[in-house]
């Protein structure tokens, strides 16, 4: 190997990012944080492997001046199951240009709600802190920018902080909607394409970064079961079969959050012979979903199995509440959700556009022989 190779920046940088790969499995075998189960293991290993995918596709091979949008979650990809997915949805993700003008445009297809949010990026590789700017179907149908065919069009940047943009499309039904047509055009002249050695070294460096806090988010805490909190004698801030106080997203956040959106996380163990149910009022709102997440915060695609009811296939009970069965394989209930066979893992809930922050939903912990097979 020549000198020249060998000391290069790009390099050096490649070893540092292989190095980095090599001890972030750490964070789920060792500590306080390491998973229990084969099932959750050998998901930390395929999030290894699709979140390396995400930061290159985000940091090696972006052209800000040259955009494209690229797939970040989808309900058909089983190497896009991350960072919070839902099988309700699309997102895409197309990094940007704080100084250039974009324009985006497409078609809604099916959509029940839309939106395009740009994020900050404090430093290279690091996750963001701030929303920027949103744009969602409700403000391009107020401005008269969604023709009659669904067609829309708008113009974004340039924004100081601005570096990427985020899509969301929410579907009734995945597999038959049609989703979102996206596009995207740079109006200013492009850069020259330079992939050379520092070019290469600091997008490398970049992914490194964007990969070790991905790592340190995840996995998600799975909480203790309440008998099991007695037994330890001392309280436990997050206990399993229960959710957390909804929350409103505020504009300085942590990630891709949605700003337009609540959301309140809880945790399950179960037995095979149990089912949690939960009972929750929504508000008023473009969308809900509530989704079975593995403690990496993804999810199956959307053919595996039920694994999130949305308020559009809900069943809702006769008071207007909405009473979901979660369990690992599906029940008679209307609103059965599976598990997959997972014993544990994690559970979410947003609402869009919600009149009101909602009220925590209520947990219920029964045999799965005693669980509810039909509204009330």
């Amino acid at each position: 190997m020549s000198d020249s190779i060998e000391s290069s920046e790009s390099g050096s940088a490649w070893r540092e990012l292989v190095d980095t790969l090599g001890g972030l499995d750490r964070s789920f075998t060792e500590g306080d944080r390491a998973v229990l189960d084969d099932r959750n293991l050998a998901d930390g290993y395929r999030m290894l492997a699709t979140t390396l995918g995400v930061a290159f596709d985000t940091y090696l091979f972006a052209e800000p001046s040259r955009p494209q949008f690229i797939e970040l979650n989808t309900p058909f990809r089983r190497d896009r199951r991350w960072g919070g997915d839902n099988t309700d949805a699309w997102y895409h993700l197309c990094p940007v240009d704080e100084r250039r003008r974009y324009r985006v445009s497409g078609n809604r297809g099916d959509s029940v709600y839309f939106s395009v949010t740009a994020y900050n990026e404090p430093a290279p590789g690091s996750w963001s802190d701030r929303v920027v700017r949103i744009v969602n179907d409700s403000d391009l149908d107020a401005a008269g920018s969604i023709d009659a065919d669904g067609d829309f069009s708008f113009e974004i940047g340039p924004l100081p902080g601005m570096a990427v943009l985020v899509t969301r499309d929410y579907q009734v039904d995945p597999v038959a909607g049609r989703p979102v047509r996206w596009q995207i055009e740079a109006l200013d002249e492009p850069d020259p394409i330079r992939h050379g050695d520092h070019e290469t070294a600091a997008a490398l460096r970049a992914c490194a970064a964007w990969l070790r806090t991905m790592f340190a988010i995840v996995p998600l805490a799975v909480g203790a079961r309440v008998e099991d909190t007695h037994a330890l004698g001392h309280e436990v801030t997050q206990v399993a079969n229960e959710f957390g106080e909804p929350y409103q997203v505020p504009d300085s956040n942590f990630g891709w959050s949605a700003r337009d959106a609540c959301y309140a996380y809880g945790s399950f163990v179960l037995g095979d012979d149990e089912a949690l149910v939960v009972t929750h009022r929504p508000p008023p709102c473009r969308f809900w979903n509530m989704v079975v997440w593995n403690q990496f915060m993804g999810g199956h695609i959307v053919t595996d199995a039920r694994v999130s009811v949305n308020g559009h296939t809900a069943v809702p009970n006769s008071d207007g509440s909405v009473t979901l069965v979660i369990s690992q394989r599906p029940t008679a209930h209307p609103n059965s959700v599976s598990t997959v066979d997972y014993p544990r893992g994690n559970l979410a809930f947003r609402w869009f556009h919600a009149d009101h922050v909602p009220a925590r939903p209520d947990t219920r912990l029964v045999r799965r022989a005693d669980a509810p097979t039909a509204v009330s």
